[in-house]
């Protein structure tokens, strides 16, 4: 086999970053941190796919039928989306994953680590493992996809525990336990935990193991109500409540529903309309803002508005990852929101609190990457 430019698993000759390189970054934990605190915000583990969307399409796929789409990006996909969005928010952000040992795992890696400065210390190549794809065919606010992948041989030896962090997020399995939550909530770390739709059908809310660790749980309204036998989104939310101390219902375009049992706060925020064009990845983004806001100790109502804006901003481009906003985008839609006439005035106030943490000139912006219709095209000298 080729050499591939890597030693051990790892990329050889390259350090981890803290963040987007040369950047003028905003850091919503610029107060908070300490001399004692963890080197990473946040920590993820998953699967990293190639994701390559398909959007401008009229309708669904028709069988026996050639269907051409207006547009098309390919971007990192499956945790990547999550761990992009972290970082465009400011989030010292850690990822372990397994990355393909050919072209695509190249490019997601390079476009994690070094485009987003996303610590891929953890993370591992996997000598002749194909990294998996996902197709994603966007239409009518909706998306199908299509994926094919394979499981990566088990690490030997494994690692021992996660790196110390803030938070990590957790995607809860129904039946399984993952060992590296217990772990790390032993450390001290703050566990948000989101859960796939259940293919058993079971919805049986005791075969969530690790939700005990969890400080939040994030469903959206039709796994809230399965699982809890519930009519509404909003009686989910508080039966979700007695095992865990924060809960936030997403809402799809009616947005979000949260209560924290500790303060006794609950919070409705509507969503914001915007012309979607992709999406992929949404949902992780709403996650990646609330956890933002979370570590920042915001109240719950500004916690769940900044997740419902980042996640509108978000499909408002291709691809699940590099849709991701920043700070200089988050800046840009509250300045031109303000000027709108006919605004209506509680809205504005619903986002008031943006006033004291975007600047009020604008941020210089790192070049953003976006999805792209081919990878692996040379870079301009």
């Amino acid at each position: 086999m080729a050499s591939t430019g890597k030693r051990n698993g790892k990329r050889a000759g390259k350090k981890p970053v803290a963040g987007p390189p040369g950047t003028d970054r905003i850091d919503p934990l610029a107060a908070l941190r300490g001399p004692e605190d963890p080197a990473w915000d946040v920590y993820l583990t998953g699967t990293v796919f190639l994701d390559i969307v398909f959007t401008g399409l009229d309708c669904a796929p028709v069988r026996g039928t050639e269907t051409w789409a207006r547009g098309m990006g390919s971007s990192p996909g499956g945790v990547a989306n999550m761990a992009t969005a972290l970082a465009r928010l400011g989030l010292r952000t850690s990822l372990a994953a397994a990355f393909g040992d050919d072209h695509y795992g190249e490019y997601c890696w390079d476009a994690l680590e070094q485009g987003e400065g996303i610590d891929l210390s953890p993370s591992r190549t996997v000598p002749g493992w194909h990294s998996p794809v996902t197709v994603s065919m966007a239409y009518e606010g909706e998306r199908t996809m299509v994926s094919h992948g394979h499981e990566p041989p088990p690490e030997e030896p494994a690692p021992d525990c996660p790196p110390r962090a803030r938070a990590a997020v957790a995607s809860l399995t129904p039946g399984r336990s993952a060992p590296w939550i217990a772990q790390a909530a032993r450390t001290g770390t703050r566990i948000f935990g989101d859960v796939g739709w259940d293919d058993t059908g079971a919805w049986d809310l005791a075969g969530l193991h690790d939700l005990r660790y969890c400080e939040a749980f994030l469903p959206n309204a039709a796994e809230a109500m399965r699982y809890t036998g519930t009519d509404t989104p909003r009686a989910a939310a508080h039966a979700l409540a007695e095992h865990v101390p924060v809960v936030v219902v997403t809402l799809g375009a009616d947005g979000a529903y949260a209560v924290d049992r500790r303060t006794g706060e609950t919070a409705s925020v509507p969503a914001i309309e915007v012309e979607a064009l992709d999406p992929t990845g949404a949902g992780d983004v709403f996650v990646a803002g609330f956890v933002t806001g979370s570590l920042a100790g915001w109240p719950l109502a500004d916690r769940l508005a900044f997740a419902g804006l980042t996640a509108a901003l978000s499909v408002q481009e291709f691809g699940g990852s590099l849709s991701a906003p920043g700070w200089a985008e988050i800046a840009a839609w509250w300045r031109r929101v303000q000027s709108v006439e006919g605004q209506e005035p509680s809205a504005l106030r619903r986002y008031g609190f943006l006033a004291g943490l975007v600047p009020e000139e604008a941020v210089r912006p790192w070049p953003l990457r976006r999805a792209v219709p081919t990878i692996g095209f040379r870079r301009p000298a």
